[in-house]
């Protein structure tokens, strides 16, 4: 039994293909099924299943490969973290996360931390939705993923940057466009864009509104939180969104307007690693500097709602 044994396994029950694996390791099929029958015959055990979609891995199989999972990450990042230290202010953070998150979340972030630290490498991964953010920090060599913080997954440590509000994006000549807030009970019955249905903050929107006795109709469907922004500045629909941090809520500029939704729950977002104590100090620094960044840019935006000060 060799490591590579053990990362061709855990590939294949990540993809659940062993063509698709010998595709991304540049390799025969045959290379990749030799691996999985070494196990085998190691274990003495049937470590795969086929089925009519690829395969799956055994009772046996998924307790080797959660096994082999934990210890590959774990020795990938004590391999990371020896070479951090001995190149000092060097080497590079590596972060998994969906297409827009950079540009809401760490444009400034990013921009601080590469003058402050120009030998450090930033690579960014991009993800379609928290669930693959998962299993890529967990299979990959990676740091950092910025998700939708939710319920716990084994093996990975998730840790709330901010909570940010929901709004209801709608053009400015919208009948709702000029309500200071928007209650529940008037999302009943409108059509509203629809979020991602991959994504948690959908998800955890669908809920939310099912918990508070709220069925909306949907006609439409979107990639992304911007796009479903667009087609309400276009006057294309209504979107519930979640407030982002520098983006004026309400918004009174454009064709545009963002209308806060209090009665519902904020979607918390933040980090989540494989294990925060075995973080390299460049890549925690990076999460810091993101988490600053956001709190200011929140910081500021609360200032602007509030208004100048009274000086009477």
């Amino acid at each position: 039994m060799t490591l590579d044994d053990l990362r061709v396994f855990v590939a294949v029950c990540r993809a659940g293909s062993l063509s698709a694996v010998a595709r991304e390791l540049a390799c025969t099929q045959s290379a990749v099924s030799q691996h999985v029958k070494r196990l085998e015959r190691e274990t003495g055990v049937s470590l795969l299943e086929r089925q009519a979609r690829g395969v799956v891995p055994t009772h046996a199989g998924r307790v080797l490969r959660d096994a082999a999972a934990d210890g590959i990450a774990g020795l990938d990042l004590a391999l990371r973290r020896i070479k951090d230290l001995a190149d000092g202010n060097s080497g590079s953070v590596r972060v998994t996360t969906g297409g827009t998150t950079v540009r809401h979340f760490m444009s400034e972030a990013v921009v601080t931390f590469r003058q402050r630290y120009p030998k450090v490498n930033l690579e960014f991964q991009t993800e379609t939705s928290g669930r693959s953010c998962f299993d890529a920090l967990t299979a990959g060599n990676l740091d950092l993923a910025w998700v939708t913080i939710g319920s716990p997954v084994r093996g990975i440590e998730q840790r709330a940057v901010l909570d940010l509000p929901w709004v209801l994006a709608v053009h400015a000549d919208d009948p709702l466009a000029g309500r200071t807030r928007i209650g529940v009970a008037d999302l009943a019955g409108i059509s509203l864009i629809r979020l991602p249905q991959n994504s948690a903050s959908g998800t955890r929107l669908d809920a939310a509104l099912a918990e508070l006795g709220v069925r909306s109709s949907s006609d439409t469907s979107v990639a992304d939180w911007d796009t479903a922004v667009l087609l309400a500045e276009l006057g294309l629909g209504h979107a519930v969104v979640p407030a982002l941090p520098g983006r004026p809520v309400p918004g009174n500029d454009g064709p545009l307007r963002l209308v806060p939704i209090p009665d519902l729950p904020p979607l918390p977002v933040g980090w989540a690693v494989r294990r925060w104590d075995a973080l390299a100090p460049i890549a925690r620094i990076f999460a810091d500097t993101v988490a600053d960044s956001c709190a200011e840019k929140g910081a500021d935006a609360h200032r602007r709602q509030a208004g100048p000060p009274d000086r009477r």
